[in-house]
Parts: C-alpha cells; sequence; structure tokens
C-alpha cells in the first residue's frame, strides 16, 4: 500500500534546558504506585505551543508522542509530537489535523511500528465538526500515511450520503488486526474493521442500557484474561462496559469519574478520568488508588486558564495516559494551554 509522508518538512531547534527551581516535587499514590509528579514535561521547540493535549504513547525506543490540537497563538501548526525520554524534541507533524488531533494507538507489526490515529474533525477554522475530515489513520513513525478510515457509510446507523454526524474519538486494535473506531463525539456506535479497513460491524448506539453508549470515548482489547474483550471507557455513562469482540454486551464496571482511555502494563490499567484524577485498576477491573485527584470541584473553569494557576500534585482534566517501559506514567490533559505530567515511580 502506497504511504504519504506527514512529516513537517523542517525541524526547529530544541529549547533550553530543564527546570533547575530546586522546588521539591509533589509525591502521590501508595506503596508501589507512589510516584514523583513533573508536570509540564517536554521541551516543546520555538514557534510551537501545545493546545487540549489529548493523547501520549511511547514506542520500543523509549521516545514519547503526543497529539494535541496546537494552541491559536502557535507559530507552527504541528499535532504530533515526538520527544526522547528525557523530554526533548526530536521531530513533529500533521499539521493539517489542527484541532481534530484526538485519540492516538501504538502498536508492533512485525519488525515496524505504527500509530494509529484519530481526527474528531473539530476546530477547522469556520466549521464545527466535518466528517469529511473526521478519520482514522493507521501511520508509520516518521508520519507516512499506511491507511484511512473515514466515514462509515457501509454501516446501519449512518446515512450514506454522509450526513450523519461522525467524530470519532479513539481506536483499538484486536490481536488478529481487526481495528474498533469509537464514534465518541458522533452517533456513539462503535465501528469494527477488518485490518485492511473492510467495515465489519457496528454496535453501541446511544443510550443507558447494557450494549449502549453515551460517549464512548476511549476503548481497549484487553488481554488480561484468558478470553479478550473490548473494554470501553463509556464516559458519559460514568462507567467502563465489556464487550466480546464481535460487539456483544459482556458487563460493567465501576470505580471512574468520566473516563477517557486505557494502557494497560503488568496487569494494571491506567485510566486518565477527565474530573481531576487518574486511576488505576488491577486485572479485575478493581480499583487500585486514585492519583493526583483534585476535588474542589471547579476543573472545568480551570482547564481554560493559564497552567500557572493549576495546582501542583493535582490533574486538571486528564484526557490521556499511557505507562512507558520502566512503569512511569505519563499524563495528558485536555487544558487550553497543554499539559504533559511524567509520575516518575518512586
Amino acid at each position: 500500500m502506497k504511504r504519504r509522508s506527514l512529516l513537517a518538512a523542517s525541524v526547529p531547534a530544541i529549547l533550553g534546558a530543564a527546570n533547575k527551581s530546586g522546588v521539591k516535587r509533589p509525591i502521590m499514590g501508595q506503596g508501589e504506585h507512589t510516584y514523583e509528579a513533573i508536570h509540564d514535561w517536554g521541551e516543546l521547540p520555538p514557534g510551537l505551543r501545545f493546545g487540549n493535549t489529548h493523547a501520549v504513547v511511547e514506542d520500543s525506543h523509549g521516545r514519547i508522542y503526543i497529539a494535541h490540537t496546537v494552541h491559536s497563538s502557535s507559530e507552527r501548526q504541528d499535532t504530533l509530537v515526538v520527544f526522547d525520554d528525557k523530554g526533548k524534541y526530536i521531530r513533529s507533524w500533521g499539521a493539517g489535523f489542527q484541532g481534530g488531533a484526538h485519540g492516538l494507538h501504538l502498536r508492533k507489526e512485525g519488525r515496524e511500528e505504527f500509530l494509529y490515529f484519530v481526527d474528531t474533525g473539530k476546530g477547522r477554522p469556520g466549521i464545527g465538526i466535518s466528517p469529511k475530515h473526521a478519520c482514522m489513520i493507521k501511520m508509520t513513525l516518521q508520519g507516512e500515511e499506511v491507511l484511512r478510515i473515514g466515514y462509515p457509510k457501509e454501516a446501519p446507523g449512518y446515512n450514506p450520503d454522509g450526513s450523519t454526524k461522525f467524530s470519532p474519538t479513539n481506536v483499538a486494535i484486536a490481536p488478529n488486526g481487526d481495528i474498533y473506531v469509537a464514534d465518541g463525539y458522533g452517533t456513539y456506535f462503535i465501528n469494527q474493521y477488518d485490518a485492511r479497513g473492510r467495515f465489519l460491524r457496528s454496535f453501541g448506539g446511544n443510550g443507558k442500557e447494557a450494549g449502549q453508549l453515551a460517549n464512548p470515548h476511549g476503548l481497549m482489547v484487553d488481554t488480561r484474561s484468558a478470553e479478550p474483550y473490548l473494554l470501553v471507557a463509556d464516559r458519559n455513562n460514568n462507567r467502563l462496559q465489556r464487550f466480546t469482540l464481535d460487539g456483544r454486551h459482556l458487563g460493567f464496571d465501576g470505580g471512574v469519574n468520566r473516563p477517557c482511555h486505557f494502557h494497560e502494563r503488568k496487569g494494571v490499567a491506567v485510566i486518565p478520568d477527565l474530573v481531576a484524577r487518574v486511576t488505576l485498576l488491577d486485572s479485575h477491573n478493581q480499583v487500585i488508588t486514585h492519583l493526583g485527584e483534585d476535588t474542589t470541584g471547579d476543573s472545568q473553569e480551570l482547564r481554560k486558564k493559564p497552567r500557572t494557576e493549576f495546582r501542583a500534585g493535582k490533574f486538571v482534566s486528564p484526557h490521556g495516559a499511557c505507562f512507558d517501559h520502566a512503569g512511569n506514567i505519563f499524563v495528558a490533559e485536555w487544558v487550553e494551554a497543554g499539559r504533559v505530567t511524567k509520575l516518575r515511580r518512586v
């Protein structure tokens, strides 16, 4: 399949050194899940400013990838930014996704790794949500496009003419390569495709009953049990929901507060809870602990303010999170100024 490069043409210089203020960083968690919070992690290059930081993943070389919407004052519009494990800028691309950059998933296939990137279709000048721009794109780690899945005209819940609201939020991949795209801001269906992007089925849809969803914002193929299943962050229903890989409802799990997405390492799942905390679950989806929870109730106002007003050791609006290879956690927050926090395992 032909690959089209999305990488930025020029590479700006790296910004200066890390913070040397000597201020003691806050500690959160307990026991083996104790972390030092390093807020505002990552040194952006000149001319690029974070917008809402939506997603974060790590590749096999320890490089960290951030998807963000780009700040209105930014001179550059690259939405995908890559850092080394120390937070030094490496490269960026994706100016065409400004405003819509959202979900991000990394998967190794054979000897190569691929990014599965989701554009909600939001944020272009003069439009709200555009089904024309909304899509899931599989790309190389250098930004070459391999596969694009757009408006699901074959799906029964959508008008073939493209008039149904479609605004995907996240993606998950099954062991056999099947692709699950969550229409989290659109119809609330999950659309399933094979590895080549051929439509298989839809399931979910708006509602509160078993098998129905209200903003299926994130999802993960959970392989921690004998039989893999699809775990869905049913955000507006304030719950997790489990499905078989062919879309049959299995059950619910709680302990979350507007869950956004998932990542798993050694049986522990990390969930960014939009209402001001990060949640860790064990292999049975029982809560281990909540990290950095802010109970003041002002997160929706605080997220619009400068990062200087954020409270150290407290989260505002966690939207994406992942473990790195050493068990540290990276958290990307839905705040207008953008913020990435590294939780260094103590």
